[in-house]
């Protein structure tokens, strides 16, 4: 039986992710550009715990914190860092918890392991009052309002936003004028208005890309944590098989599996620098993939689909790519007559 496409919650709550982030922007940061919510200033390391797109998450706000604020940040699965026997637990770290309902077992778990070993910890999650919530000494909520479809949406876009305004927040308390970069998020909303007037081309891509059993997702940088979210969203909604890697790393051995002439999608929110440019020619010229380069591409590349988003600011693009990756899957998915909305065998709230 397939999927009436008309009662998605999954699409009306991508195209919901304007309004839900500028409202955000309006909460977190006031008139004088001062992000208001409590941290603790004494930090020098940070290490970030999650699960799943929240995990992603994790994966770009450790890149953009040594980015942006020259602090060292690593992000780790709640699952993996629950295994660990030692794990980083010095005075100056800040352990940050994302979890969208709260309640995710293994990071309310990793969160009391933390806190066990004396660290100081804060959280950003989509449910005041839940148990991370109520456990975390600092708290940052995400105000995306109930999320039905249980594809992460609205929840991640919220806790990137979130995240970044944390990183601002410590680049400030080193010193850096951020209000350009406060500025620079102030013009999102609009900007992810502009991306939704791509969806007509997203639905051919993803036409296309329903046509496929395997699917490769490659970036380099700070992208990999899109190419992992881009491979998840696919994933949970089509149920087809998706591979994600570090562009660098897959040409090292992975790229053999080109022989099994799956599609291939690239991630650039960076320009592309030579060594990129170089890797995608020769999987072109050796391999002939299906391509689908989202972000930046260079006159080289000969993609079959180059879907972007013009925009300067970097991590405003970062959110315009993670709503193309979003609505790729989406399509992808009722292409396929796949509920979107409760894709088999998974549950919304991991308790």
């Amino acid at each position: 039986m397939f999927f009436n496409k008309e009662k998605s919650s999954m699409e009306q709550e991508i195209f919901e992710q304007a309004s839900v982030l500028d409202n955000l922007l309006r909460s977190h940061v006031n008139d004088n550009n001062y992000i208001l919510f409590d941290i603790p200033a004494d930090i020098k390391k940070v290490v970030i715990v999650a699960s799943g797109s929240s995990y992603h998450c994790a994966r770009y706000i450790a890149d953009l914190f040594g980015n942006l604020a020259n602090i060292e940040a690593r992000a780790i699965y709640s699952s993996e860092f629950l295994l660990k026997s030692a794990v980083p637990h010095e005075n100056d770290i800040l352990y940050v918890f994302i979890t969208q309902s709260g309640e995710t077992s293994d990071t309310n778990s990793a969160l009391k392991k933390a806190k066990e070993l004396g660290m100081r910890t804060l959280c950003i999650t989509n449910k005041k009052g839940s148990t991370i919530w109520e456990a975390s000494d600092f708290k940052i909520d995400c105000l995306a309002g109930e999320e039905k479809s249980i594809a992460a949406t609205k929840s991640l876009t919220t806790q990137m936003l979130c995240g970044t305004l944390l990183v601002l927040k410590y680049a400030a308390h080193k010193g850096m004028d951020i209000s350009g970069f406060i500025g620079e998020l102030k013009t999102l909303p609009s900007y992810i208005e502009k991306t939704y007037l791509l969806h007509d081309k997203i639905k051919e891509c993803a036409k296309s890309l329903s046509k496929f059993k395997n699917i490769v997702a490659t970036a380099d940088g700070i992208s990999y944590a899109l190419a992992k979210e881009a491979s998840l969203k696919i994933k949970e909604t089509s149920y087809i098989n998706v591979y994600s890697n570090i562009l660098g790393e897959f040409m090292h051995g992975h790229l053999a599996i080109l022989n099994n002439k799956p599609a291939m999608i690239h991630i650039s929110v960076n320009e592309l620098n030579y060594t990129a440019i170089k890797n995608l020619n020769k999987i072109e010229n050796e391999y002939a993939p299906f391509l689908c380069v989202i972000g930046n591409s260079n006159e080289k590349i000969k993609p079959k689909f180059h879907i972007d988003i013009e925009c300067e600011s970097e991590i405003v693009k970062s959110f315009c790519l993670v709503v193309i990756i979003q609505l790729i899957a989406l399509e992808t998915a009722l292409t396929l007559g796949r509920n979107v909305d409760k894709p088999h065998g998974l549950d919304k709230v991991v308790k």
